[in-house]
């Protein structure tokens, strides 16, 4: 059952929105706020977050900030704020979809299960990653664009493997030490950023990877798939 988390200081949008997302057969829980928001979702781990923008204390955007600190759900913002700005400024900051009050119950439903649909890896077979046109193959240790064969290094495979199986999560220097290297010393962080480049360049020189590394400067890297 997909879980999904709603933020918004409306109660009765939260009820409302909860009971029909609930017949819809998701698992629903619910914060008045952005600060119980960020606190629940570590513990309900929800496949999906539609948040309001404008909440008192801390807004939407500035939530979104600290949810993707650590979980790749996707987030949608359900607002009354319809400026074209406040648009643009969701987006680009990484919320997966921007929907403006009023907004048809049916098609909040249907844009949830689109969205988790698209935040998870195809797994068609065992050991394979797929974030179409990318395929990567865990046992072969092969990556394929197109089914053209990328050819990466063995850290670079490592260091790709590592960032695509946490998808959307800003993965630090050291997380991606530990999980990659064994372990983490700060010497090891220009050796990590090395590799990240040079894996992002041959990323990029194939039509439909673009910009799926994304970099969080001081912090680490995304990968956006």
């Amino acid at each position: 059952m997909d879980r999904v988390l709603l933020v918004d200081d409306d109660l009765e949008v939260l009820q409302v929105n909860g009971r029909f997302l609930e017949g819809k057969g998701f698992l629903v829980n619910t914060a008045s706020n952005a600060e119980d928001a960020i606190k629940l979702a570590k513990s309900f781990k929800p496949d999906c977050v539609v948040m309001d923008v404008m909440m008192p204390g801390m807004d939407g955007f500035e939530a979104l900030k600290q949810l993707r600190q650590f979980t790749g759900a996707p987030i949608l913002f359900l607002t009354g704020r319809v400026e074209e700005p406040d648009r643009i400024r969701g987006l680009s900051e990484g919320a997966e979809d921007y929907i403006t009050k009023p907004c048809s119950l049916e098609e909040l439903a249907l844009r949830i299960r689109i969205h988790i649909s698209r935040s998870r890896p195809e797994q068609k077979e065992a050991g394979v990653l797929e974030f179409a046109p990318l395929r990567i193959e865990l046992m072969n240790r092969k990556v394929t664009c197109h089914g053209e064969e990328v050819p990466l290094s063995n850290r670079e495979f490592e260091l790709l493997v590592c960032l695509a199986k946490h998808a959307g999560k800003i993965m630090t220097f050291e997380e991606i030490g530990r999980e990659v290297l064994g372990g983490y010393l700060d010497t090891d962080r220009r050796n990590i950023m090395m590799n990240a480049s040079r894996l992002r360049k041959k990323l990029e020189s194939y039509v439909g990877l673009e910009n799926m590394i994304e970099t969080e400067w001081g912090k680490g890297y995304r990968f956006r798939g």
